[in-house]
């Protein structure tokens, strides 16, 4: 765990959760493992707190526990799931592209309050869909059952582990903390609802599991006969243009897709590696080339393209001046997006008598640039608290005004009345807020951006290490 990933995780709980949490998970984040008198003791906090911060933390998965067996009980923080907090509006996002607006306000509940019953979910988001809707017009809570049964068959839900019953009447010796288990098979069953209505909850059952059927997994291989009838409708593409297609996609020296054998026209797979690997390597060529320059990125591709080259190479090869090119190496290599390796020609290792070989690392490069974008994350988070600390009493100000305006509104005020509420705000002021809400608006763009490349890194990084 690197300070960037700590201090990342630090403004995240902070952001979401307060001090109290963040001081909590960010010293368990540290120091590994420990028991709830430890973790009092470290961080000077009453038991109280501890035990109120760390039940917000299991209760959004960001902590887990441990009985060992003395009987003793260690939390651990998962700081990859504290890290997935940047992505909650991308998953938001996606679930409103996917199910509409049901689906969106189902995922954007479970992620406010981690874990929920599916009979909570449905009747706080039929409320707050009824709430949106015309006068006399209401959300049924079937309609938001059946998508939460789509989000739970496509995986974007799942299941949490329960308590196992105990067969007998005696349950024998009282454990210092419940042990929560699953089964693969039954993570993604929903429950069936007696929940009848729209807006009211008359009845609902948790505990009745119903065997729902799963999403059936995609298939890995594929042959051109799958494949054509899997086609749409509407792509009116023969069978001998989509040959045609594959063929040059099985052709393609990217590699994206392979083929192997030829009975019924092939078999096809896609190479997710590959294509993670030659997206990783064009985020690498594309920041080489904002940072350092076209030349050198011409150099990079290069050494990327020929594995291994000498200096001497380098210049003849990219046509660039001896001390040029050596200047530009130099910068690279200080920058760890290439590396040096050296090949003695005797065992005393003399420079005079050592090839000095440049090549390029590319999971040690992706590394690298992902500790810098965890970087870049954390300080964009500290330029936004910083741009809203410096506007606070300006932002309370027009939030007051608007609650006063929506007041108003509501009790059928005239016109001139509303006007003169909303020149409060003097036309500076006004000025302030558009201002800040540009500044915002760009800071909150560039994490999503940055978050994008930490995701296909994290992604070649993570398949690249279960290859080896």
């Amino acid at each position: 765990m690197t300070q960037a990933e700590i201090k990342l995780c630090s403004l995240l709980l902070q952001e979401h959760f307060g001090e109290i949490v963040e001081k909590i998970g960010v010293h368990l984040i540290r120091t590994g493992s420990q028991p709830l008198r430890v973790i009092a003791h470290d961080t000077g906090t009453s038991l109280d707190q501890v035990k109120k911060a760390l039940c917000v933390l299991i209760q959004h998965n960001l902590v887990i526990y441990q009985v060992h067996k003395r009987g003793v009980v260690e939390y651990e923080a998962q700081c990859s799931r504290v890290l997935r907090m940047l992505r909650y509006p991308r998953y938001i996002y996606t679930a409103k592209t996917l199910y509409s607006d049901t689906g969106e306000l189902i995922v954007e509940e479970l992620l406010l309050n981690g874990k929920m019953t599916m009979s909570a979910v449905v009747k706080k988001v039929a409320d707050r869909l009824t709430e949106t809707m015309e006068d006399g017009k209401t959300m049924d809570y079937a309609e938001v059952s059946n998508t939460f049964v789509r989000l739970a068959d496509t995986h974007f839900v799942q299941r949490c582990p329960w308590v196992p019953a105990t067969e007998n009447s005696d349950p024998g010796p009282l454990q210092p903390a419940p042990i929560l288990v699953i089964s693969e098979k039954d993570m993604y069953l929903v429950p069936k609802l007696s929940l009848i209505g729209k807006g009211k909850r008359r009845r609902s059952s948790d505990e009745d599991a119903a065997g729902e059927p799963k999403a059936k997994r995609p298939k890995h291989n594929t042959d051109n006969k799958e494949i054509f009838r899997s086609l749409p409708v509407g792509y009116n593409i023969s069978k001998q243009v989509l040959d045609q297609y594959l063929t040059l996609l099985a052709d393609d020296p990217l590699e994206f897709v392979g083929k192997s054998g030829d009975s019924g026209g092939g078999m096809y797979v896609i190479n997710l590696h590959k294509a993670l690997g030659s997206l990783a390597t064009a985020t690498l060529e594309s920041v080489v080339q904002e940072r350092f320059g076209s030349r050198c990125a011409r150099i990079f591709r290069l050494v990327l393209q020929k594995k291994h080259l000498e200096q001497k190479q380098v210049e003849d090869f990219a046509m660039i001046p001896a001390k040029e090119a050596k200047d530009m190496l130099y910068k690279m290599l200080s920058g760890n997006f290439i590396s040096l390796q050296e090949i003695p020609k005797t065992p005393d290792h003399a420079p005079s008598r050592t090839f000095y070989l440049y090549t390029v690392n590319i999971l040690s490069a992706a590394r690298m640039l992902l500790h810098r974008c965890y970087k870049s994350i954390a300080n964009l988070i500290e330029r936004r608290q910083f741009e809203t600390k410096e506007n606070k009493r300006l932002l309370e100000k027009s939030q007051r005004v608007e609650a006063i305006i929506a007041s108003m509104q509501a009790t059928g005020a005239e016109d001139a009345q509303l006007q003169e509420i909303e020149e409060m705000i003097t036309v500076p002021e006004r000025q302030q807020l558009e201002t800040l809400k540009r500044n915002v608006n760009k800071l909150d763009a560039s994490e999503i951006q940055v978050d994008e490349t930490i995701f296909l890194l994290e992604s070649y990084i993570e398949s690249t290490m279960k290859r080896q």
